[in-house]
């Protein structure tokens, strides 16, 4: 028996293993049944390419056995590749990566926390470290008559000597800690099994013993019972989204996305990519047919799952996709990532960079193509995922000119949706803007006394209902060169205005400082409208201001602090209000009808006044008289 020291990096990989990875030590699993998956790559690969393995035949496959009595033990084998003495020496005993040791010493200590480190250089046979306090692998190479038994407590030393096994391939047991019982138990086994590595490539059979109780009784009055040893394959080992598309029927992609998610419903759609050059990987994503529940939540679950060569990395991680599409369900599955890289390698990966923009790109290319094909699953997509979509134009630059085209908004002259591009095809030729109001209820906005004058003018007005629009929107400047303007800001009332307009603005400039002389600081300006024509009075903003209800929004958000932005009331010259009030020489009198004038203008907005008891007060007031 030959005894060997672990090379310093082992030693100190083992203790950080051991002592700060601990709690979440069931990746191990994970880890062995991808390290035998690999040996079984090597030897298929082998058998096809190297003169003394070509022709060599095996049933390639990986089994898990326990024993739940006595010693609890936890054996993984494989019939792959295998390893010779010096191979065990190398392979177990040595970590390759040079660089191993020095980031090892410039870990933090939260980073010691993070379990997936575990394999980022190369060395997740190590984790088993984690729930045995002994390990011993017997192994046989591919083409070699000798075997080999590794053999250590997970210490500062390893031992190596001759052994004995039938076919080529590897033997790992675990003999395991007190703390890790649950690992020789049938169910965990095969839950293990399910969660992270149900599609590799090979079948991974689970042998054990059935208990059968009888009806008969034993001298102690207990149920007899017998044992049946069975041996079943625990994985689906047909990974779907690597298949080639032409082979997977749509009932297939169906049921893997309700099998997968959980979902009773069959997705609105999906999308399969393969991609293939400098850098190698697949896809697979769907659209649930519902919003998910969490959706708009900032502790949402991500619906994308990342596997490395069929094996299950995360399904935590909010950065595969950006934030506005986390709608989407599915998985990515790479060939070119280490394996395991830890969240923050993940994030700033070359490749996985790669993967995230062109997969955003591709989901953007399909929704296009749905809504130029088939506008009727267009709509229903649109009800679930509008506002998120939404929200990439704010975050995502790059991609703001394929989101222009997807999102959709309500109409003043139409039920449904509409797109900037229907908008922009139905203009009049001397409209010169793009309208929008935004800040509050669709059937509130609808009812805005300032649309009045834009559908006299046969201007389409956009209803921007979703409480994040007003912040959206103002991110977008123009669409193909023409301006989008609000009509519930001061900047879109001037292109409407006509000569007559202006003489009547000049002649009522009496009224309008009297109004603003009344309200004082509660506006920040009263002018003349040339758009009212049935009501008396509305609110605006300045052109770079938030809406009220956008302040409001904001506030309820945290934005505490946010200074007060005060409104722009709106007058209509012609009303018999305002009228009355140019007649009135009672200050306290204009000063009423000019309050009710506002706070009547905030209701329409579907907003309370700044003082309710004021606004009954003064509103009592008018009316005795």
């Amino acid at each position: 028996m030959a005894n060997k020291k672990f090379k310093t990096e082992v030693a100190d990989l083992l203790h950080l293993l051991i002592h700060s990875l601990y709690s979440n030590k069931e990746i191990f699993l994970r880890e062995l049944i991808s390290n035998a998956s690999d040996a079984l790559d090597k030897l298929k690969y082998l058998s096809l390419t190297e003169d003394s393995l070509k022709g060599y035949s095996f049933d390639p496959r990986i089994d898990i056995s326990f024993t739940e009595e006595g010693e609890r033990l936890l054996v993984i084998k494989d019939n792959g590749i295998g390893m010779n003495e010096e191979d065990l020496n190398n392979n177990l005993g040595t970590i390759a990566s040079s660089g191993t040791k020095k980031f090892l010493a410039n870990l933090t200590d939260d980073q010691k926390k993070d379990s997936n480190l575990i394999g980022q250089f190369g060395v997740g046979f190590y984790s088993a470290f984690m729930a045995a306090k002994k390990i011993t692998v017997i192994s046989r190479k591919a083409g070699e008559d000798a075997a080999y038994k590794w053999e250590s407590m997970g210490e500062s030393s390893y031992s190596i000597e001759a052994a004995e096994r039938e076919e080529q391939g590897t033997t790992i047991i675990l003999h395991l800690n007190e703390d890790s019982y649950e690992y020789a138990n049938r169910w965990e086994l095969e839950t293990l099994v399910k969660k992270y590595s149900d599609h590799i490539a090979y079948p991974i059979y689970l042998e054990y013993d059935q208990v059968h109780y009888e009806d008969e009784k034993d001298e102690e009055g207990n149920p007899k019972k017998t044992k049946e040893h069975k041996i079943e394959k625990i994985n689906s080992s047909s990974a779907l989204w690597r298949r080639s598309k032409s082979s997977i029927k749509d009932e297939e992609y169906k049921e893997f996305y309700k099998n997968s998610y959980y979902d009773s419903e069959d997705p609105l759609f999906y999308l399969h990519t393969k991609a293939e050059g400098t850098t190698e990987y697949t896809t697979l994503f769907y659209i649930p047919a519902k919003a998910p529940m969490d959706m708009n939540y900032a502790d949402y679950k991500p619906g994308v799952k990342l596997y490395v060569k069929r094996v299950y990395i995360t399904d935590d991680d909010k950065t595969l996709l950006p934030p506005y599409l986390r709608f989407v369900r599915g998985i990515i599955d790479s060939e070119d990532l280490p394996l395991n890289v830890s969240r923050e390698i993940l994030q700033e990966n070359r490749i996985m960079s790669t993967i995230r923009n062109s997969s955003v790109k591709k989901i953007l290319s399909e929704f296009q193509k749905i809504s130029d094909g088939n506008p009727d699953l267009y709509e229903k997509f649109i009800k679930e995922y509008n506002r998120p979509l939404k929200e990439g134009l704010y975050s995502d630059y790059m991609n703001r000119d394929a989101l222009l085209e997807l999102i959709r908004f309500k109409s003043s002259d139409r039920d449904g949706y509409v797109s900037l591009k229907m908008y922009k095809e139905r203009m009049p030729e001397d409209q010169k803007s793009i309208y929008y109001i935004a800040g509050g209820r669709e059937d509130v906005l609808k009812k805005s006394p300032l649309i009045e004058a834009y559908k006299k003018k046969g201007y389409e007005v956009l209803i921007m209902a979703d409480d994040i629009d007003d912040i959206i929107i103002s991110s977008v400047p123009t669409y193909s060169e023409i301006p989008l303007k609000a009509i519930n800001k001061s900047g879109a009332i001037e292109e409407i205005k006509s000569a007559d307009d202006k003489v009547k603005e000049e002649a009522k400039q009496g009224v309008k400082d009297k109004i603003k002389a009344a309200l004082g600081d509660r506006v920040k300006d009263v002018i003349i409208s040339s758009r009212l024509s049935d009501s008396p009075s509305a609110v605006v903003v300045d052109e770079n201001d938030p809406t009220v209800q956008t302040q409001r929004l904001l506030k309820a958000m945290g934005a505490g602090d946010m200074p007060e932005v005060k409104p722009i009331l709106e007058i209509n010259p012609d009303s018999p209000i305002i009228l009355k009030i140019e007649s009135l020489k009672d200050d306290d009198k204009v000063r009423i009808y000019s309050e009710v004038l506002l706070d009547q203008a905030l209701l329409q907005e579907g907003l309370m006044p700044q003082d309710p008891a004021q606004f009954a007060k003064n509103l009592s007031k008018l009316l005795s008289e």
